[in-house]
Parts: C-alpha cells; sequence; structure tokens
C-alpha cells in the first residue's frame, strides 16, 4: 500500500525514518515488527499524510 501510494523509494524512507504518535513513537517498520495490526498502520499513515478517504 505504501509503494502504491508513496512510490517504491519514497515508500521505504517513509517505512524505515517517519516516526508517527499515533503508533507509539514508531516507525511503521518498528510498529510491523511489534505485532500492530496493519490495518491500524495504515491508518495512522493515512492520517498523518491526510490521504483521502477514496484512496485509504
Amino acid at each position: 500500500m505504501l509503494a502504491e501510494e508513496f512510490g517504491v523509494s519514497r515508500a521505504d524512507t517513509i517505512a524505515r525514518d517517519h516516526v508517527f504518535a499515533a503508533l507509539g513513537g514508531r516507525t511503521v517498520d518498528q510498529a510491523l515488527e511489534a505485532g500492530l495490526p496493519t490495518k491500524e498502520i495504515w491508518q495512522a499513515v493515512c492520517d498523518a499524510f491526510e490521504i483521502p478517504a477514496e484512496r485509504r
């Protein structure tokens, strides 16, 4: 989903480097490793980057 929305290289950077308060101060990669549901992670990304509802 990240790659579809942001492109491969930007998606990798976001997943690795962007810390999301909604994920408990974790990156996407850390949230996945911690076992958070992917739907919750995607929602946090969408909220942070203001992804329109039709692309969520």
